[in-house]
């Protein structure tokens, strides 16, 4: 590892600027083949990190502050998306790295937010501009992460702390249930190249998103208003399955997609570039690590974050 440190470190300027161009950068032929390599690069490469705040999916700890990309099924395919685009601040850099490759399928597929931008309908741009989007979740340990788990505390005084920190409204229920809401804007610019982005969860948890049986049934169980999560533009019109279906169709014209090597390295650009997962065979074990904390409020929002109660 002391050669690819010095690679890396000899190189670090032309990845960035080429991180800044493209959005993604994927690099080969290191011998990253641990968790231990990993953090080493992690230190060259994104050496300020990042927590996981409101944690939405399980990972596991792999140690010196790597984790596994996502312990979701192998058959489930992960959406694009722009990590904890709904926080206040959120990671500028993600690196990726493949200690073990899947059998078939499981890349990491990126998304250029400046394509998915553009290609979006005008109406539904500028619907998100004027007044942002909303996300509610329902905290479950059953189809969902716990609030404990979520927002790192068994204290629901330190999770209201947290709330109210951090715009949101939550929502206690019977049972020690919580549900919580909160707008945020989805269009921002990125802080030092200025180029704007769409850059949300919308389409992703939206209720339009689920397979038709799957939303049918939650809904039967839950109610509308107890999904685990769902969101909607802040206009207060509806945000319909076609409106869904143009955003995805949008990230997927943008996006591209690379198998997984042992010993890759993805660095992401969190603001300019959206990512996701492909289904996969066979193992995988992808380490993240997340770098270059942002804050919201140097990306020039056009919609302040708030929270938001009913």
């Amino acid at each position: 590892m002391p050669e690819a440190g010095d690679w890396l470190r000899t190189h670090l300027g032309e990845l960035r600027t080429a991180l800044r161009e493209h959005g993604a950068v994927m690099v080969r032929g290191l011998p990253v083949g641990g968790v231990e390599d990993v953090a080493a690069v992690r230190d060259i490469l994104v050496p300020r990190p990042t927590p996981y705040r409101e944690k939405a999916t399980p990972r596991s700890d792999y140690g010196a502050g790597i984790a596994s990309s996502t312990d979701l099924p192998p058959a489930q395919a992960i959406r694009m998306h722009n990590e904890n685009s709904y926080t206040l601040t959120f990671p500028g850099i993600l690196l990726f790295a493949c200690l073990v490759p899947p059998d078939g399928g499981g890349a990491t597929p990126v998304a250029d937010c400046r394509k998915v931008l553009s290609g979006l309908p005008d109406r539904l741009v500028d619907r998100m501009r004027a007044s942002g989007w909303t996300l509610t979740r329902n905290y479950s340990g059953y189809v969902s992460l716990d609030w404990r788990t979520a927002l790192g505390t068994d204290d629901p005084l330190e999770a209201a702390r947290y709330c109210a920190e951090n715009r949101i409204a939550p929502e206690w229920h019977d049972g020690d249930r919580l549900r919580t809401r909160q707008l945020r804007p989805g269009v921002i610019s990125h802080p030092d190249t200025h180029e704007e982005v769409w850059f949300n969860h919308l389409a992703f948890w939206n209720e339009w998103s689920l397979e038709p049986d799957i939303r049918e049934a939650l809904i039967d169980e839950f109610g509308a208003d107890g999904l685990p999560f769902n969101t909607a533009l802040a206009d207060g019109e509806p945000l319909t399955r076609d409106d869904v279906s143009a955003i995805h169709a949008a990230y997927a014209a943008a996006t591209v997609r690379e198998p997984w090597r042992r010993g890759d390295l993805l660095l992401v650009d969190n603001i300019l570039a959206a990512h996701g997962r492909d289904p996969f065979t066979g193992d995988r074990r992808i380490a993240v690590a997340m770098g270059e904390p942002v804050d919201l409020a140097d990306c020039r929002p056009g919609v302040q974050a708030a929270a938001v109660t009913v």
